[in-house]
């Protein structure tokens, strides 16, 4: 257990609706402050990101990486502005470099149904939506971000790399995700390894290597699906999935997809973990076109900060943490029955929602 109850948190906004969310997160963490125990955080605000980028030629610091690498935890905002790219013509993503720089192997992305809100699949299951996806994040196709290459303007080169440590490691953490949902949920776990591996044999290794690893958790079942059969089953039975486990680009397109499915990236956190770090950070992008509008859902960047409050919980030993998690979590549930954000059709932006959220964190 930490002696100091205070953690360094660092903050980057970014680019985009970033700032507005994030303000929004850090007004609901100061309500939920009261209810920590004495727990307090400490914000190190850091400049980074497209506009950054346009001012001073450099996305993201060294020393801003530096603070991160220092902080207890990175809660990061939105970052990219399509009209802001590399020479090579790519787009600005902090969030890429930090994932290298920190190790950030496992991305984590839950996403659930609201009862609250209108549902986009009619069937009555879709209520019942409560899946987790986990991605790769140092590796796969995505592992090749600066290292493509194009010959003679005619064909362009880009290389998939999967190695054992990596994928043995991912899976690792998908079936401790399983254990404790299965816990939670007093109901037998499973995880899915979603790939390729009837064509790539890149991706039959990866399936080789998550069988070896699901051998070693025999209370949870394992799966395996091909990723574009597991594209149709999540749009016909979302609700039949539990922990599903992927390569990078896979899981990106998947997580988008599935966050569909209950009608918003708005309201899907993530989080980029290693063994030393974590980052983060709204499903979303930064959505320039609605910048300044005020009706930008802030919901996935508080749900952010809840998991942030549960990876501290564990790192640290701090039940309080947890139990602020649990707190955020059905403050937003709640929050959703009386608030509809833009994106649902209804009235309610930034301001409104964040009361809401509030209001509900002060009642429980």
């Amino acid at each position: 257990m930490k002696r100091d109850p205070r953690f360094r948190i660092a903050v980057l906004a970014g680019d985009g609706v970033g700032p507005e969310i994030v303000e929004s997160c850090l007004q609901v963490l100061d309500v939920l402050h009261d209810r920590l125990g004495g727990i307090a955080f400490d914000f190190r605000h850091l400049d980074g990101g497209a506009a950054h980028y346009q001012q001073t030629g450099t996305a993201f610091s060294e020393e801003s990486m530096a603070e991160c690498r220092q902080a207890d935890a990175v809660l990061f905002g939105a970052i990219g502005l399509p009209d802001v790219r590399y020479p090579d013509g790519t787009e600005i993503c902090t969030q890429f470099d930090l994932r290298v720089e920190l190790d950030l192997y496992a991305g984590l992305r839950p996403i659930r149904s609201y009862p609250g809100l209108p549902r986009v699949l009619i069937d009555k299951r879709a209520a019942r939506i409560d899946l987790v996806l986990v991605r790769e994040q140092t590796e796969g196709l995505l592992y090749s971000r600066g290292r493509g290459t194009v010959e003679e303007d005619r064909v362009a080169w880009e290389t998939m790399m999967i190695s054992r440590d990596g994928s043995r490691r991912v899976s690792e953490f998908a079936f401790r995700v399983a254990e404790r949902r299965a816990k939670s949920r007093r109901r037998p776990g499973k995880v899915t390894c979603v790939d390729k591996a009837n064509v790539l044999s890149s991706m039959a290794f990866f399936r080789k290597v998550f069988g070896e690893v699901a051998s070693f958790h025999p209370t949870v079942q394992a799966d395996y699906a091909y990723v574009d059969a597991t594209a149709m089953n999540l749009v016909r039975s979302p609700w039949d999935f539990d922990v599903m486990v992927t390569e990078n680009a896979f899981g990106g397109i998947l997580s988008d997809l599935a966050a569909g499915l209950v009608g918003s990236l708005g309201l899907v956190p993530s989080a980029d973990i290693g063994d030393k770090h974590a980052v983060f950070q709204p499903a979303h992008g930064s959505a320039p076109d609605i910048a300044g509008r005020g009706i930008a859902n802030p919901v996935a960047q508080i749900l952010s900060a809840a998991l942030m409050l549960d990876w501290l919980a564990d790192r640290h030993a701090e039940p309080r943490l947890a139990h602020g998690a649990r707190i955020l979590e059905h403050a937003v549930e709640r929050a959703l029955t009386t608030v509809c954000p833009v994106e649902f059709g209804g009235q309610d932006g930034t301001a409104a929602i964040t009361r809401a959220i509030m209001a509900q964190i002060r009642k429980v």
